[in-house]
């Protein structure tokens, strides 16, 4: 079967690192889902504005790899615990297929090029699209669901810090997404060095933090 490309995504984030694990979870981040031209037909799109929600089929561009294996590390898990690659949502899979739940927030038609905004995409600009389909609550939605070992490894949230010197190179509108990467804690699950510099690249910025006692403060940012 031969997967096209429909769209790709426009996002802040242009390394998979800093980007957050799951989609929703912080809803802040915006990005635009920009159709080839191809599909960019206004007929594809009837009745699409009607809905709040949107499921995107997307290709994991930068992880793909030949082989199969059975099993992954989870980085929640700490990176040492094996699980079944089929029992997690490791990008190292046999088709390398990510499914994400986003909030549509406009439509609009530029030169003939479809672009969708949508609010809580955990994907990297560039991200290769194959198809977007409406999300329905009373059909996609079972809150009584089993989590499985995920359910001992909720997100843990840190509190962020950015001094006024950093801040003040970063555009004010990129603010507010930017504190909720940091909070979302970018670093691997099984780092605890509080003197080690992280860093990663954001709205056309290089985000430099440290960690401790669960707090995240940015420590430099540098124009790229």
């Amino acid at each position: 079967m031969h997967l096209k490309v429909i769209a790709k995504m426009k996002s802040d984030f242009t390394t998979k690192f800093g980007i957050p694990r799951q989609s929703g979870l912080l809803k802040e981040f915006t990005g635009k889902i920009v159709f080839e031209k191809e599909y960019s037909d206004i007929n594809a799109f009837r009745g699409l504005q009607g809905f709040s929600h949107i499921w995107i089929i997307w290709g994991f561009s930068e992880a793909e790899r030949e082989g199969f294996s059975p099993s992954v590390k989870p980085p929640r898990l700490g990176g040492k615990k094996r699980m079944g690659v089929f029992a997690t949502r490791a990008p190292y899979r046999p088709n390398a297929l990510g499914l994400s739940c986003v909030k549509l927030k406009g439509m609009e038609m530029k030169n003939g090029i479809m672009e969708l905004t949508v609010e809580g995409a955990d994907l990297m600009n560039g991200t290769p699209i194959y198809d977007i389909k409406p999300y329905l609550p009373y059909a996609d939605s079972f809150p009584d669901a089993e989590e499985g070992f995920a359910a001992d490894v909720k997100e843990d949230l840190l509190t962020p810090v950015i001094p006024d010197e950093w801040k003040n190179m970063i555009p004010p509108e990129k603010i507010e997404p930017l504190m909720c990467a940091l909070k979302g804690d970018p670093r691997p699950s099984y780092h605890h060095d509080p003197e080690r510099r992280y860093g990663f690249e954001f709205a056309g910025l290089d985000i430099r933090f440290k960690v401790k006692d669960r707090v995240i403060t940015v420590c430099e940012v540098v124009k790229l």
